[in-house]
C-alpha cells in the first residue's frame, strides 16, 4: 500500500505514519526526517537546506524530487510506503506521478489532515523540536506558504479521485481511528 500523508506543519503526519507504519508494517518516509538528519551530520545538502529552512522558505523541488526517487528505489519500500512531507508542489506531484509510471506503480490514498491554525501554532510551539523556525512568525510564513504552495497539491490528487480529507483535531487515536477506517 502506498500512502501520502497529508497536511500543513503542526498537522500531526509524522506521529501518525508512525502508527500507520506498525498497523501496516510499511515504511514511513519522511522528507523532514532526512533533511533533519543531513542537517545533525552537517552533510553538504543539510547546510543548504538548513539555510534555506532559516528563511522559512521550501528546499527546491528538484532537490526533494531526487532525494525521494533515490530513497524510493531501496529495497525496504518495495512493498508499500507511507510518504509523510511530499510531494510538497505541484511540481513535485507531477514529478511523483512520472516516477509511479516509470517504475508500474501506482498510489493507493492520499489522506489529508485538516487542523485549525491555531491548534498548528499551538503543537508547533508545544513539540519542542529546537528548530530555529519555531517561532510564532516564522510558523504563520510557514503556513503561508503551505497555503500558497502545497495545498494546490490537494486539487493535482483531488482530479486522480485519491484525496480523502480527515480531520486532524483531536487526540493521536481518535484521528488514527479516522485515518484508519478511510484505508479500509
Amino acid at each position: 500500500m502506498n500512502i501520502i500523508l497529508f497536511g500543513p506543519p503542526g498537522a500531526g503526519k509524522g506521529t501518525q505514519a508512525k502508527k500507520l507504519q506498525n498497523e501496516y508494517n510499511i515504511p514511513h518516509l519522511s522528507t523532514g526526517d532526512i533533511f533533519r538528519a543531513a542537517i545533525k551530520n552537517e552533510t553538504p545538502l543539510g547546510v543548504k537546506v538548513k539555510s534555506i529552512l532559516d528563511s522559512g522558505e521550501l528546499v527546491p523541488d528538484q532537490t526533494v524530487v531526487d532525494l525521494v526517487a533515490d530513497e524510493l528505489h531501496k529495497e525496504k519500500y518495495q512493498y508499500g510506503y507511507i510518504l509523510d512531507g511530499f510531494p510538497r508542489t505541484v511540481v513535485q506531484a507531477k514529478a511523483f506521478d512520472a516516477f509511479l509510471d516509470k517504475n508500474d506503480d501506482n498510489l493507493d490514498a492520499f489522506i489529508s489532515l485538516s487542523v485549525p491554525e491555531n491548534e498548528l501554532i499551538k503543537r508547533i510551539l508545544s513539540r519542542g523540536e529546537g528548530r530555529t523556525d519555531d517561532t510564532e512568525e516564522k510558523i504563520r510564513t510557514r503556513l503561508n506558504v503551505y497555503r500558497k504552495e502545497t495545498e494546490p497539491v490537494i486539487k493535482h490528487y483531488k482530479k486522480q479521485d485519491k484525496v480523502q480529507e480527515i480531520d486532524g483535531s483531536g487526540t493521536i487515536d481518535e484521528i488514527f481511528e479516522r485515518i484508519k477506517a478511510a484505508l479500509s
